[in-house]
């Protein structure tokens, strides 16, 4: 890539999908080699968290690249990317049109940090899967390396919601307890929450004044994501309903709500 150290990422929108179109690279030497001196030590995306997306509010994930090279760090370029399934080349999301401020850490080293803004309006139910970061790295003698795939991989999980209700009202000990809800999450093909069928999601109980949740019962998710159950009330306290969380789809709990005991 032959362009200037004081060029900056630019991003176009085609079908949907962010691609990019240029990074900040130096103007080097005729061959325009990489140069091994230059070396990515570290990347990490999102503080090593997965990055979850609703279907309206966008996301910003960190980019954080740790480099050495004898004269120092400049500065820093990068992505997120996903192979495509079909073709040569990559999706890219999450890609700036800053160059990365750099911290030292001694006159050699420096972490460079980028944040990368995901749109849900980018991104469809199949791009929650494993995605790869992407860093083109400066030296300050401008020379440059780059590593294509630095991580072996961060995930993207769309946005659990989950819902809980029970009685308001006092209930005698030892009647049955019916405790209801629903575990959506957001679906970024028609940027609307569904219902999240065949889940299990465990109905959990805390004593009033406890501090821990314990686990009543799993109850697996009919085909809307509608949740029922019965169990008897024997102690004031609060029930919740909690969800895991799979690949796709964050982890979520709902919060507690209390069911007093008639005296």
């Amino acid at each position: 890539m032959h362009m200037r150290a004081t060029a900056i990422a630019t991003v176009a929108v085609a079908s949907g999908a962010l691609a990019l179109s240029a990074l900040a690279v130096p103007a080097v030497a005729a061959d325009d080699v990489p140069d091994p001196a230059l070396v990515i030590e570290k990347v990490v995306v999102n503080e090593g968290r997965p990055i979850v997306v609703g279907v309206k509010t966008d996301k910003i994930a960190m980019l954080a690249v740790t480099a050495s090279h004898p004269s120092g760090i400049q500065g820093m370029i990068g992505s997120l990317r996903l192979a495509k399934k079909t073709g040569p080349g990559y999706k890219i999301i999450g890609s700036s049109e800053e160059e990365a401020p750099c911290y030292r850490a001694s006159a050699t080293t420096s972490t460079c940090e980028l944040p990368l803004g995901i749109y849900p309006s980018n991104l469809r139910n199949e791009d929650a899967t494993r995605w790869t970061a992407g860093a083109w790295v400066v030296s300050n003698k401008n020379t440059w390396n780059e590593c294509d795939q630095c991580l072996t991989a961060v995930q993207l999980q769309r946005l659990g919601k989950l819902t809980v209700s029970a009685p308001p009202k006092p209930v005698k000990k030892g009647t049955p307890l019916t405790v209801t809800g629903k575990l959506t999450r957001a679906n970024w093909d028609t940027k609307k929450y569904a219902g999240y069928a065949g889940q299990p999601v465990k109905l959990q109980f805390r004593k009033k004044g406890g501090a821990k949740y314990m686990t009543v019962k799993t109850v697996k998710g009919s085909g809307t994501g509608a949740l029922k159950t019965t169990t008897p009330a024997r102690t004031e306290g609060h029930w919740r309903w909690s969800f895991a969380g799979t690949e796709t789809t964050s982890a979520v709990n709902t919060p507690g709500t209390l069911v007093k005991i008639k005296k």
